[in-house]
């Protein structure tokens, strides 16, 4: 079996006297693609910006391709890591937020430039060709001059997502990219990310509260719960034959 790509180790997280992940212990593997469901503060999306480096664990270790992401070693010691530590092993790293976060003064095409030209170190002219081709791939090709604020919010979360492909990431992690949108444009989010999970050899950890979705996309499912995995397995056997009574009730949401 291959190595994990991404390992929590009895990872904790508290904000303030709140615990909200309670000793995570979790492996990813390459290419795996994992739906990550639970009710609202189960800890879904911490558990996610911890790997993305915008929340530090209170404790426990994260090991990116068998590197810690949060410790370095100084000496013979392991120390917190530095900035330059850290952006090193973000690099593998892709994310989608919920808000899109695009620069309203910048084209689409630039929106999707900027990374790899000042991140990357790439050519003006190699960021422009991989560029173009991440918005082919989600279907924008034909708006790559237009601004944000001309676009429809779907339309804006597949330049983000391409703005995330463009820098070649080995993980991508989708945090409920369509619970902004108005719920005529959730499919279109959702067929792009179909896509790029089937052409994509990248593992992909999404967050998400549409369960066929994660039927369709998945190979495991994952449902947090007070901030501890309460069920993890193939997504038949968590979507459709539950046995935790949290996840029954939870799940009994989505079909009544």
């Amino acid at each position: 079996m291959e190595k994990p790509i991404i390992t929590y180790e009895d990872i904790h997280k508290s904000f303030g006297d709140v615990d909200v992940l309670k000793g995570i212990n979790l492996d990813i593997r390459p290419a795996e693609k994992v739906a990550i469901i639970g009710p609202s503060g189960s800890g879904k999306t911490t558990l996610i910006r911890l790997l993305m480096t915008l929340e530090e664990p209170t404790s426990g270790n994260i090991y990116v391709e068998g590197q810690n992401l949060w410790k370095m070693k100084k000496g013979n010691k392991l120390v917190r890591a530095n900035e330059e530590h850290l952006s090193k092993i973000r690099g593998n790293i892709g994310m989608v937020f919920q808000h899109f976060n695009l620069f309203p003064h910048m084209t689409i095409l630039q929106n999707c430039m900027t990374a790899p030209i000042h991140v990357q170190k790439k050519s003006k002219e190699e960021a422009e060709k991989l560029s173009i081709e991440m918005l082919e791939k989600v279907g924008l090709e034909d708006k790559l001059d237009n601004y944000p604020n001309q676009l429809s919010g779907g339309q804006k979360q597949r330049v983000a997502m391409a703005r995330a492909l463009v820098m070649q990431p080995k993980i991508m992690l989708f945090d409920e990219v369509t619970s902004a949108l108005d719920p005529e444009l959730v499919e279109e989010v959702l067929e792009v990310i179909r896509d790029i999970a089937d052409q994509g050899d990248m593992a992909m950890a999404l967050v998400t509260h549409e369960m066929d979705f994660a039927l369709d996309v998945a190979d495991r499912v994952l449902f947090l719960d007070e901030g501890v995995i309460a069920e993890d397995g193939p997504p038949e056997e968590v979507l459709e034959r539950p046995e935790n009574e949290r996840l029954q009730s939870f799940l009994h949401r989505f079909t009544s």
